[in-house]
């Protein structure tokens, strides 16, 4: 049935090939449009178009030798040289027989008889790795204009040490030194530079493959002419002074950048709070800079907005305050109406954080709008304070050849009584000391950097020249210099009240008839004209202090100390300074032997001359050891005298220090002297000099001092090395 169809079909689909070749259908088609007209469709009619007897009889019968098998292949000729492949045999019929090797047609193990192991990692060893790439860099084309140092400190290439992973890694280096050159050299002024690098692929004698890095630099730019837009008068006239570039000077972008920051650093300065570099509202450069290839020049252009000129107003303040706005108000160095300067409103919120009694601080100009006259308007200053903890608890551990361990612990609230009323508790445990205080101190009391103190402690003194049981109360008003703000005039002023049993050779008795009670004045004043509070390197300070007192024991006698301190700073170069020092002492109207020890003068120390212990240097007396038992104790180890320094009534010290530095560090050499006499008047009598080196760590904050001395002409019972540690130079 399918064999028919199939035959059928294929006669139908003949039939159709040789009409439309023939034209039988479109010749009767073409007359009967032309003789008839064209009958309207009937989409519903099904009949055939062409009977099927009328289209069996229009086919023609098909050839009887297309049925018949066709006829054997002649064999292909054999090619001489060429091996004949014979023909495959024709498939026979397919029979349920298993295919290739027997055994596959047998039934599979089970599972159980399997034994079963854990991969094992298998890791290459040393040799299996591939060969690092060693290669040497090559620059050429930097050392003429100077920068092949810089260009070494960054490259790629150089910071690999002279190996790469692979080829690859190799030629990324060197495309990203060839960037970083080109960068580094239009960042001098050199805008046309052409860079290449080249990889010889024959080592060199060491078995380095030479990476070459060649550079072209080109002509260097410099400035052209020089414009601010933007900014008129003063404004133009500060800016311009700030733009410390100039023209015929390499266009440097360091120096450019340099340069910009200045302006935005002058202008605020000098009355504009708001001023901004660059076009508002954009996101270009604020530079342009018109490059003349044939002048080898660059006009440069600066966008400046300088704003409104202001003037300080008030302050304002929000957040969590720790005291109120009449508080900042004392703190701030600048009145109502001054011409606005942006260091004094840094100075205020560095005032404020010095106090630390705020987790953070900031402050900003605010526009008011209102006219201060002259071209200007008022700016008030607002204050955004959030207060932080304001107790504490502290420890500080120390030691010195001098004076040995000493450890202090103390609780403090630094703002207990508003504002910034700070109560501290504190003791002190040491070799030579052991006491316990409180004291009441007003921070900025009614002017800034101005501190009243209340002071009550008591406690006992083991030192070198006396022993003693001590216990004081002071009252004090005193304005210092700080690292925020260097005064010139300082001051204090204030009183005293102790009563004390001291004495020189073994512990004291504690005997009201025995005990000293004195009562004095304090009073002292200070002139610094130095460049620097803790590492001053030119001019001079003086300071003198003057204390009127009166000792009760065995009757009263009244007495004047005073004391005067100078120090001189000379540069003689940029990295090496010369100091010196000198200070003078006197006490008179009373005797030395009826002036309580711990009123007296001594000398010796790191604040005093150096290569001596404490209190070390001056007039001694030779008294009974009163632990020596001469039964017991071999005097070989335990001396049966002591030499004890008992101080004087006048004070001589000087000291020189050549001070060098370089970068951060420095080192110094110097010479200390220091005489105490029992006369009233300072002397150059048994003047003692000290001899030591120091190292200095240049800090943020000040040097670090470490200083090594020792004494010249060492007596008996003086140490050889004395080693001093602080902050600051030693004066």
């Amino acid at each position: 049935m399918r064999a028919a169809e199939r035959g059928r079909l294929s006669k139908k689909s003949l039939f159709l090939l040789t009409a439309l070749a023939s034209g039988i259908l479109a010749a009767p088609a073409m007359a009967h449009a032309q003789s008839a007209p064209a009958p309207t469709p009937n989409p519903a009619r099904s009949d055939p178009i062409i009977p099927d007897s009328q289209f069996e009889q229009e086919v023609p019968e098909l050839d009887p030798e297309l049925d018949a098998p066709l006829a054997p292949l002649e064999p292909i000729p054999a090619t001489p040289g060429v091996p004949q492949r014979p023909f495959p045999p024709e498939p026979g019929p397919v029979e349920d027989a298993p295919l290739g090797d027997p055994a596959l047609a047998e039934p599979l193990p089970p599972l159980e008889t399997f034994v079963t192991q854990p991969l094992q990692e298998v890791r290459s060893s040393d040799s299996d790795e591939a060969p690092r790439v060693r290669y040497a860099l090559v620059v050429r084309g930097l050392e003429e204009v100077g920068l092949e140092g810089q260009f070494r400190s960054l490259s790629a290439l150089e910071d690999a040490r002279g190996e790469a992973v692979n080829g690859a890694m190799l030629e990324a280096r060197a495309r990203e030194d060839v960037t970083l050159a080109e960068r580094l050299l239009r960042s001098e002024g050199y805008y046309d530079v052409a860079a290449t690098y080249s990889i010889t692929t024959t080592a060199d004698a060491e078995g380095r493959l030479p990476v070459t890095i060649t550079i072209v630099p080109g002509q260097r730019y410099a400035f052209g002419e020089i414009t601010l837009a933007g900014a008129e008068g003063d404004a133009q006239v500060i800016a311009r002074e700030a733009l410390e570039l100039d023209s015929g000077d390499p266009i440097v972008a360091a120096q450019v950048e340099a340069a910009e920051a200045n302006v935005l650093l002058r202008l605020p300065q000098n009355g504009y709070p708001f001023a901004t570099v660059g076009v508002e509202g954009s996101d270009q450069p604020p530079r342009d800079i018109l490059l003349d290839p044939d002048t080898g020049r660059g006009d440069y252009t600066l966008q400046v907005v300088p704003g409104p000129r202001a003037r300080f107003r008030r302050i304002l303040t929000e957040g969590d305050a720790a005291f109120e706005t009449d508080h900042i108000d004392l703190l701030a160095r600048f009145e109502e109406g001054q011409l606005f300067d942006r260091r004094m409103m840094d100075d205020l919120r560095e005032a404020m954080v010095a106090t630390r009694l705020f987790s953070t601080v900031a402050a900003e100009p605010v526009r008011t709008g209102v006219s201060a006259g002259d071209g200007t308007e008022y700016v008030d200053i607002l204050v955004r304070q959030d207060a932080g903890p304001a107790r504490s608890l502290d420890a500080n551990v120390g030691y010195s050849t001098g004076e040995g361990f000493r450890v202090e612990g103390a609780w403090e609230h630094r703002n207990m009584f508003r504002p910034e009323g700070a109560v501290r508790v504190a003791a002190v445990l040491g070799t030579n000391e052991q006491s316990a205080g409180a004291r009441l101190r007003f921070n900025n009391w009614n002017l800034r950097d101005q501190a009243l103190l209340l002071q009550l402690d008591a406690g006992r003194r083991d030192f070198a020249a006396f022993e003693g049981y001590t216990v004081r109360l002071l009252g004090l008003v005193t304005r210092e210099s700080t690292p925020i703000w260097q005064k010139v005039w300082t001051y204090s002023y204030g009183a005293e009240i102790l009563a004390t049993n001291e004495s020189q050779v073994g512990a004291p008795r504690i005997s009201v008839g025995d005990a000293f009670f004195i009562g004095g004045l304090i009073g002292s004043v200070g002139y610094d004209r130095s460049n620097s509070l803790l590492d001053p390197t030119s001019g001079f300070r003086l300071a003198a202090r003057v204390n009127p007192e009166a000792s009760l024991r065995d009757g009263s006698e009244v007495y004047l100390r005073t004391q005067l301190d100078g120090s001189y700073y000379q540069p003689i170069r940029d990295d090496f300074v010369i100091a010196a020092r000198a200070r003078f002492g006197s006490i008179f109207g009373i005797e030395r032997d009826r002036l309580a020890p711990s009123r007296r003068f001594y000398s010796g120390g790191g604040g005093s001359v150096r290569g001596f212990g404490f209190q070390e240097l001056g007039p001694r007396i030779t008294v009974p050891n009163p632990d020596f038992d001469p039964i017991e104790d071999d005097p070989e180890e335990v001396p049966p005298t002591l030499s004890l320094p008992v101080g004087g009534r006048g004070l001589t010290e000087f000291a020189v220090e050549g001070r060098y530095r370089f970068g951060n560090y420095g080192v110094v050499a110097f010479i200390d002297a220091g005489s105490v006499t029992e006369d009233e008047y300072p002397g150059f009598d048994d003047m003692r000099f000290g001899i030591g080196v120091g190292g200095r760590l240049y800090t943020n904050f000040g040097p670090l001092r470490l200083d090594i001395a020792t004494p010249i002409g060492r007596r008996e019972g003086e140490g050889l090395i004395s080693v001093y540690v602080s902050i600051g130079q030693a004066f």
